[in-house]
């Protein structure tokens, strides 16, 4: 793979419950808690026009992932065969961005609890979208 380096830095840090991988549900709406994302001050005007109740996609880099697997069993099931990482949903992964759908329960100035939630605690969060009406325009 040809090395090209792009940055990015994150926009907040989730404080969760989950203090490590094993604790984790493999998705959010599989028993995952909530958890406050603590957005950085200097980046904390995006917050404005988010309220209670409002669906987000949380963008996170999954920190402790390994990044030089390529192939995994789906969902850590050792009796499914071996299938790309492109293929599933497996945090590790070459560039391992979580992709969460969650719902704002609270607002508390630059924090913003949300969930549920399937990340640890400590999880950058890379960039927050809101989740569009089928019908919008992206």
């Amino acid at each position: 793979m040809q090395e090209t380096h792009y940055s990015l830095y994150p926009v907040g840090f989730l404080h969760s419950p989950l203090k490590d991988r094993g604790a984790a549900a493999n998705q959010g709406h599989e028993g995952a808690p909530d958890a406050w994302l603590e957005v950085d001050v200097a980046v904390a005007q995006g917050l404005e026009e988010i309220e209670v109740g409002d669906e987000l996609i949380v963008i996170t880099w999954l920190h402790q992932a390994g990044r030089d697997i390529l192939k995994t069993h789906p969902r850590n099931d050792l009796t499914r065969p071996l299938v790309g990482v492109f293929a599933t949903r497996s945090p590790d992964r070459p560039n391992p961005l979580g992709l969460h759908r969650v719902t704002v329960r609270e607002i508390a100035g630059k924090r913003v609890k949300v969930g549920p939630i399937e990340a640890i605690d400590g999880t950058p969060v890379v960039d927050i979208k809101p989740v569009l009406s089928p019908s919008a325009d992206s």
